[in-house]
């Protein structure tokens, strides 16, 4: 019998933990085990009604045929129009979600051993769809202690004759950090003098706010030729499963990117199109109503979890996580006597113990952390902020 052989490339990546938490805790939960998963970045709102209506709409006349690769005209300039700052159709790309546009990107400008510098803590497909497509990820630590954000310094000391991009996410997944309009500006003063290196800015949870949001494109338009912008209707409009993302940026770089995509999935589906067409130019109340929803769940479950002893949890400026400090944990004893030694023994434990799943920090290159999304009811993070509470008081703490 010939054995199976995967790729070097697949070889030296895995299933994302993410993944593999929610798939372990839907498992445990089939099998009748009490279960609550805050471990998914999906907002719990429906799409809007217009929305919805425009898909049917679009069946109903018959757009149900392939649609130019990249993107229907109508989208593509819909995109233009909503966006914070000048470009024009011919700049766009429409993709099969922000995660294959991502793809697209490293796969149609990346040689092998090409260098992609990333912030940590990251979102967990960003480093393997660098070393997919043959690209090595150079990854920057920035901890708390930095309000999870790069610094001009951390930047210049990363950039290599190697490096190929710069890849930013704001607001953060898994941290919700989010870069100021002159923090934007400080790094675009170190990539000027780097003219081989371009950015890509992932923008996806843009209108998930808190604060003032700037666009790397806003703040450093002198860099429009060598940055692309990653977007999508995902997450501000409750569209995870219609899967419409975009890139806009450089002409000759979306035509790369078309080639690229036409030979994976040709366009995106045609009737998710006609929805985001109609999210992107139709009403837009529900963001403003569903953003205030989304600020009063981070109050709730910040004031919650930092009551709770050895968590420290800060604000986030934007996107719908947190992303809590269980340093104080790390050396407790479980009821058995087992040492808690790292924040995945941590979230094990609570799974274990309380039912409720987390993602661990390692996950996304940040250790003695752990992500909890507040996309959920007001019920289920009141009950999720008590199951930790509860795995916590069974701790022997560290002195």
């Amino acid at each position: 019998m010939v054995k199976f052989r995967k790729s070097d490339r697949i070889e030296a990546i895995s299933l994302s933990e993410i993944v593999q938490i929610s798939e372990s805790s839907s498992k445990m939960k089939a099998q009748g085990h009490d279960i609550l998963a805050l471990s998914t970045g999906e907002p719990d709102f429906q799409t809007p009604t217009h929305i919805c209506d425009a898909a049917v709409e679009a069946m109903q006349l018959g757009q149900t045929r392939y649609t130019p690769t990249a993107g229907t005209p109508a989208l593509r300039k819909a995109i233009t129009d909503d966006a914070t700052f000048e470009a024009t159709p011919e700049n766009v790309i429409v993709s099969t979600g922000a995660k294959q546009v991502l793809a697209n990107i490293f796969l149609a400008t990346l040689n092998d051993g090409d260098e992609v510098i990333m912030p940590t803590p990251y979102w967990t497909s960003y480093s393997d769809i660098v070393t997919v497509a043959g690209g090595v990820p150079v990854l920057a630590c920035c901890g708390p202690d930095q309000g999870f954000k790069m610094t001009p310094e951390q930047l210049d000391a990363a950039i290599t004759p190697k490096t190929r991009w710069l890849l930013i996410n704001s607001p953060s997944n898994p941290t919700g950090a989010m870069y100021t309009h002159d923090e934007l500006q400080a790094l675009a003063g170190v990539l000027v003098n780097h003219p081989h290196v371009w950015i890509a800015s992932d923008e996806i949870y843009q209108h998930l706010s808190y604060v003032p949001f700037t666009s790397f494109r806003q703040a450093a338009p002198e860099l429009a030729e060598r940055t692309i912008i990653v977007n999508g209707v995902s997450k501000a409009h409750s569209m995870t499963g219609w899967r419409i993302g975009w890139g806009i940026g450089p002409v000759d770089l979306i035509k790369a990117m078309i080639t690229v995509q036409g030979q994976i999935t040709s366009g995106a589906c045609s009737i998710a199109q006609a929805a985001a067409v109609a999210a992107l130019s139709g009403p837009k109340d529900h963001i403003a109503e569903r953003l205030a929803i989304f600020l009063s769940r981070r109050e709730m479950i910040v004031q919650a979890l930092n009551a709770i002893p050895g968590i420290s949890c800060p604000v986030p400026d934007g996107a719908f996580y947190v992303f809590p400090s269980c340093a104080g944990l790390i050396g407790s004893r479980t009821p058995v006597g087992v040492v808690i030694e790292n924040d995945a023994d941590f979230c094990a434990f609570v799974l274990a113990i309380a039912g409720l799943a987390i993602v661990p920090g390692r996950a996304f290159g940040q250790p003695n952390h752990f992500r909890l999304s507040f996309a959920y009811s007001d019920a289920d993070l009141k009950d999720g902020c008590s199951r930790i509470k509860n795995a916590v008081s069974r701790l022997s703490l560290p002195h």
